[in-house]
């Protein structure tokens, strides 16, 4: 898909992952839609963001507050897309929630918390994709990116709520992909740790210590930048024609299991 002109939904794009992306897309010549639900002071530098890498193309960014978990909202975000260029290219269905709960610990989780992460998780991603999809399909061609998590491969991660949305958000990517193709592509990845503000203030003091097993665990040796997910993402809606239904692992090798100590 050619980026340059191409209209790009970025759901949770006021930071890390998202905004990134929604950076990445628009230095590509994309018209990129951010979004937020609450952080409109960073949601709106990402848009200035958007607007400088894109400046050579025109700079064209719209912010759109909307809460993904509510199908109206979803609704409205394609909708003011529509409203601005016509048309809906690509979505990357990036808003995410978690409750971050030791995994041994079943009393840290409730009903209620696993509700609200699979509404925006799951649920979200999913009603994005409905209101997307009709526009796609109209322009003869869409990429939907979904961004999961190695969580939804090995049951780790910040809480097994959390690992359970993203296991479901691979699955219902394969689904999604058959249920779209050919004019819609639909795809995942799954990050492993990345370096953003949202996971050192959900780790806290714990994060030091998880760095440094990741570092020491994995091929790669180091936990990812926003940056190096978003390239991968941009593959995925621009240069990969003949990919959909994956899952692709963005963890520095840490699905392949813990090295071996070196002496």
């Amino acid at each position: 898909m050619e980026l340059k002109n191409a209209v790009c939904i970025v759901t949770g794009s006021a930071s890390g992952i998202g905004a990134a992306s929604a950076v990445m897309l628009a230095g590509k010549g994309a018209r990129v839609v951010v979004n937020y639900s609450k952080s409109e002071t960073a949601a709106r530098a990402t848009l200035d963001a958007c607007k400088a890498a894109g400046a050579k193309f025109g700079g064209e960014a719209l912010l759109v507050q909307a809460d993904v978990a509510q199908d109206d909202d979803c609704r409205y975000l394609a909708a003011s897309a529509l409203d601005k260029w016509g048309r809906i290219d690509a979505l990357v269905n990036n808003a995410g929630a978690t409750k971050f709960a030791g995994h041994a610990d079943l009393e840290a989780l409730s009903a209620e918390d696993f509700q609200r992460i699979y509404a925006v998780n799951v649920v979200g991603a999913y009603q994005m994709v409905r209101a997307c999809a009709p526009a796609m399909k109209q322009g003869g061609r869409g990429a939907v990116v979904n961004v999961s998590s190695i969580a939804g491969k090995n049951g780790m991660g910040s809480s097994i709520a959390y690992a359970a949305s993203k296991g479901a958000l691979n699955t219902m990517t394969m689904s999604l992909a058959r249920a779209l193709g050919p004019e819609i592509r639909v795809n995942a990845v799954c990050p492993g740790m990345v370096d953003t503000r949202w996971l050192r203030e959900g780790y806290g003091e714990r994060y030091a210590a998880i760095e440094a097993r990741y570092r020491q665990g994995t091929p790669l040796g180091r936990p990812g930048t926003p940056e190096e997910v978003a390239a991968v993402i941009a593959w995925l809606i621009e240069g990969a024609d003949l990919v959909t239904g994956e899952a692709i692992l963005v963890d520095s090798g840490m699905h392949l299991g813990m090295m071996p100590r070196k002496a």
